[in-house]
């Protein structure tokens, strides 16, 4: 989830990053936060489950939620879920750097094709170009309007009662 949010900022810079790479950011945070508290994925906190807090409905109008974790503890799945997010981002930037030629092969043919099967990026990741034919093409060319349709209500004119409808140029 890193790597879009990377992907943009090196291509971009960091003053470009788009609402996609956020949402990107998001995810990765949330998965964090699940590998931290409900996964016991962290060894600073040991092998315990720690739950995101309860919430009561009383009548419902109002919510109150009690607080299962102490203000340490808390402090500390914070230290934890920034530590495996950065730990992402650090990992995402080093594959992309590695793989920067890949990166740019296939945003060229998407830009090109809009989009592409898992066979066509094998091919770009190996080196290869796409060749599509149109009846490979996973999205079929837009149907041609016909020229010189006739009007389906009849007007009286001379050619069986239908008048065709004007050319468009």
């Amino acid at each position: 989830a890193a790597g879009g949010r990377v992907a943009e900022e090196m291509i971009f810079g960091d003053d470009q990053v788009t609402s996609g790479a956020q949402s990107d950011l998001k995810g990765v945070t949330k998965i964090a936060t699940w590998m931290v508290t409900e996964l016991a994925m962290s060894d600073q906190l040991g092998f315990l489950q720690y739950g995101a807090p309860e919430q009561e409905v009383f009548l419902g109008h109002s919510v109150t939620q009690h607080k299962n974790i102490s203000e340490a503890t808390a402090q500390l799945v914070d230290q934890e879920v920034r530590r495996l997010v950065d730990d992402a981002y650090g990992t995402a930037k080093q594959i992309i750097v590695e793989n920067m030629d890949d990166l740019e092969a296939i945003a060229k043919a998407l830009l090109e094709y809009e989009t592409l099967t898992g066979d066509e990026l094998r091919a770009l990741i190996r080196g290869e170009e796409i060749v599509r034919s149109t009846a490979d093409s996973p999205m079929p060319p837009p149907p041609k309007k016909p020229a010189g349709r006739r009007s389906s209500v009849p007007t009286g004119g001379a050619a069986g009662g239908l008048d065709p409808e004007p050319q468009q140029t």
